[in-house]
């Protein structure tokens, strides 16, 4: 059994390192999809309240509070038949990464998928996210918030890395597919 999160800044390719998992038959966990629900929770527009709710999340229930509330979804996955390596996408805090290693040892490594401030604006920009050109300034206050999670230190202690600064889609994808065979080569369907 493995859980492998993932931590990158926002646009360094997070999510489609998920879809590589997913499509490789490895559950995926998205902390976000538990802000997402608090969101909802809260009568609150996800798109427009994420981020508020995630400090709002941490305030309430400590640093871990986010990691804390995806662990059931996590343990569900692993329970599942055949089921031998989980990722979680999206970690955000040295608090987080300790409690996922509190919870599973060894067993729980993290995955930092990096990328040039300019490469992750520019794809956002093309997905009409947080970062036309105008709106450059809107992603650094948002990495500013999630770098005071303490993101840079996860993203510093990761176990594994695979860069994204603007080689081939498919070299990235090979790229993760191939950490997530080292990690677990018998979850990793071919």
């Amino acid at each position: 059994m493995s859980v492998v999160g993932t931590v990158g800044m926002p646009g360094s390719g997070k999510g489609e390192a998920a879809a590589v998992a997913e499509s490789a038959g490895v559950p995926v966990v998205t902390m976000g999809d538990v802000i997402r629900e608090a969101c909802r929770e809260r009568g609150l527009e996800p798109a427009t309240h994420h981020g508020e709710v995630a400090q709002t999340l941490r305030d309430e229930g400590g640093p871990a509070a986010v990691a804390e509330a995806s662990l059931p979804h996590v343990e569900r996955a692993l329970g599942e038949a055949g089921v031998d390596l989980v990722v979680v996408d999206g970690l955000r805090s040295p608090a987080e990464t300790s409690r996922f290693r509190e919870r599973f040892g060894d067993d729980f490594s993290v995955l930092a998928v990096e990328a040039p401030f300019e490469t992750r604006a520019d794809r956002l920009a093309e997905r009409g996210r947080d970062a036309t050109d105008a709106d450059r300034e809107r992603l650094r206050a948002r990495e500013e918030r999630e770098l005071d999670w303490g993101m840079d230190d996860v993203i510093a202690d990761a176990d594994r890395r695979v860069e994204n600064d603007g080689r081939s889609l498919a070299a990235f994808r090979d790229a993760v597919r191939e950490v997530l065979d080292e990690v677990q080569p018998e979850a990793v369907d071919r």
